[in-house]
């Protein structure tokens, strides 16, 4: 396993990457760092080249400066790790936030995938009541403080929360150097990113989705009903798992994920014939 970082709009954003084989950028979401993926990238290392990033603002990467970003900054920021890498095609699959960053992606840099994944995640804009929870968050992030605010919102993330106590305390370890400011800037680009739908409609590579059945925050039905846009996609739903599969159920999650990246390879560099 390597630590690198590349250098975007004058900030400093950190990757790790091991094994061979298909390029799979896995994308960590909201107040995560890459080592949510640790039991994924364990397994699929083995086959693959799994590239776990850090997002601006959060793990060993530096924040944007800039109070204002876009799903679309984030996903230029990890562009600079592809170019890096010299990878010319590869699977992106992204958690939460990390799904949005996806869309992103595959919005500004369409060719450059085989397969993109969402895994508690959806391509729906925020509806207003989503809108007004956000605010809420921000409000009480900028009253009380990040590290208040994740230590009260992350245990609703899982099915079982007292089952996974050990995780939680990990998770928020590891968020104790995100500051309340970035935190901030993260819910404000969920906000303002828009409906991409459109993209699920008109792109020709596989599609994943992995839902979780006592999901809260992303409800499995929005994967439900985006499944049906692509041309190719799948659906799984983890039946014991609330918006953290990776952790709730890990090895379900990385034996789906091996699956779809099997799939992905035996097509990158083929053509589709309607």
């Amino acid at each position: 396993m390597a630590s690198k970082y590349v250098t975007y709009k004058g900030i400093n954003v950190h990757y790790e990457i091991s094994g061979k084989g298909l390029p799979v950028v896995l994308l960590p979401g909201f107040a995560e760092t890459q080592k949510i993926w640790q039991e994924q990238k364990e397994i699929l290392k083995d086959r693959f080249m799994v590239i776990t990033p850090d997002i601006p603002g959060s793990g060993k990467s530096s924040a944007f400066t800039h109070s204002v970003a876009t799903m679309d900054d984030y996903a230029h920021a990890i562009q600079k790790i592809i170019e890096a890498e010299k990878i010319d095609r590869l699977v992106m699959i992204g958690h939460s936030m990390g799904g949005y960053i996806a869309l992103a992606y595959l919005a500004l840099f369409p060719s450059s995938l085989t397969g993109i994944g969402f895994f508690h995640s959806t391509a729906y804009a925020d509806n207003a009541e989503k809108k007004v929870l956000r605010k809420k968050a921000i409000d009480f992030i900028e009253k009380n403080g990040g590290e208040s605010f994740l230590q009260t919102s992350l245990p609703g993330l899982f099915h079982q929360p007292d089952h996974h106590l050990d995780s939680i305390q990990t998770i928020l370890r590891d968020a104790e150097t995100i500051d309340k400011s970035t935190l901030i800037q993260y819910y404000r680009a969920m906000m303002d990113r828009p409906d991409r739908t459109h993209l699920l409609k008109n792109t020709e590579i596989p599609v994943l989705y992995i839902a979780g059945l006592h999901d809260q925050a992303t409800p499995c039905m929005h994967a439900v009903q985006q499944s049906v846009l692509p041309y190719f996609s799948e659906i799984h739903i983890l039946r014991a798992s609330g918006h953290m599969g990776m952790i709730e159920e890990p090895t379900a999650s990385a034996q789906i994920l091996s699956k779809f990246l099997d799939g992905s390879e035996r097509r990158s560099g083929q053509a589709f014939v309607f």
